[in-house]
């Protein structure tokens, strides 16, 4: 089950993340009601990041981990070509392996178990590896 309603395309071999555009063309993510929707691109490229070394605040944040284990994550924002930037979660936590304008692409991962063992899935943006940057 998806974090929120109308986020991304799940099930899906190439999961999207679902946009608006509104009467003026601009897109909005996450989509705004009323507003004609819009599959955004997989893949970008890093715009800036930083990296969340201790659990937040409860709430807002839900999360099932503990303050002992808890693991850092990094967060930013990639900027999808044409389209807009994302703020989003990425796959790899540690800074020395990202640099602003490394190629991203989507993925969909867990992000909590909810107590009746349901699995909650979120988007992210992992690195594209160096071998499979040719195509945007």
């Amino acid at each position: 089950m998806a974090v929120a309603d109308g986020l991304f395309t799940w099930p899906s071999r190439e999961p999207r993340l679902i946009a608006s555009r509104g009467d003026d063309g601009v897109l909005s993510f996450p989509a705004r009601p009323g507003e004609e929707r819009h599959l955004l691109g997989r893949r970008g490229t890093l715009w800036a990041f930083t990296t969340q070394q201790f659990r937040p605040p409860s709430p807002p944040y839900d999360g099932n981990d503990t303050d002992e284990t808890f693991r850092p994550y990094a967060l930013g924002y990639v900027e999808l070509p044409g389209e807009l930037l994302v703020q989003a979660r990425f796959t790899e936590a540690d800074p020395a392996k990202l640099r602003i304008g490394q190629p991203m692409e989507l993925r969909i991962v867990p992000y909590t178990t909810r107590e009746d063992g349901t699995e909650v899935l979120t988007y992210a943006f992992a690195p594209v590896p160096d071998d499979a940057e040719e195509t945007p």
